[in-house]
């Protein structure tokens, strides 16, 4: 299932939604993606993996594992959209084959900057709200000023953070008018 960032830390009943998940149902995947790829320009999507499964007194979520793809990528819709390719990774991390057999990625000595972990249940349970908005990434581009992506990428992603930011104006606007 796709949603929006917000999906995976907002309070009331966002909250209420993923304990809900992650009790009844085994909660494996997310994958964390660039802004704009689902959703309207400025706003970042996640993709969540679940199997259904049948009513128990324990939870059936043991552990979730985490794809970050987002964190350091950089598409535009148009100059560099992203690709089946770009995702090669992370289908290898998440062995279709046998999604019990996975091997993490990251490290926090040999390999900081590996994409791929997991948490386990109680660890995303005891986090505040439930949430389900983790990463462990550094963003270059706040400490590497040498590297930075082109300015004409630059300005088209501020263009989207701030369109996305007058599209949610509007619509409490719009739900102001109607209320």
């Amino acid at each position: 299932m796709v949603v929006p960032d917000n999906v995976l830390f907002e309070g009331g009943a966002g909250e209420t939604i993923r304990r809900k998940l992650l009790e009844t149902t085994d909660l494996h995947t997310i994958l964390r993606l660039p802004t704009g790829i689902f959703y309207a320009q400025g706003v970042k999507a996640n993709v969540i993996f679940f199997d259904n499964q049948v009513a128990s007194p324990n939870p059936w979520t043991r552990e979730v594992w985490y794809y970050d793809y987002r964190t350091n990528v950089h598409h535009t819709l148009k100059k560099k959209p992203m690709r089946f390719e770009d995702l090669a990774d992370f289908i290898d991390c998440y062995n279709p084959r046998n999604r019990h057999a996975r091997t993490p990625t990251w490290n926090p000595d040999t390999n900081p900057e590996g994409r791929w972990r997991r948490f386990s249940q109680a660890e995303l349970v005891a986090r505040d709200k439930t949430s389900l908005d983790l990463f462990w990434l550094k963003d270059k581009s706040l400490t590497d000023l040498d590297n930075l992506p082109e300015p004409d990428d630059l300005a088209a992603e501020i263009i989207e953070n701030l369109e996305a930011g007058l599209n949610s104006f509007r619509e409490v606007l719009g739900y102001l008018a109607r209320a």
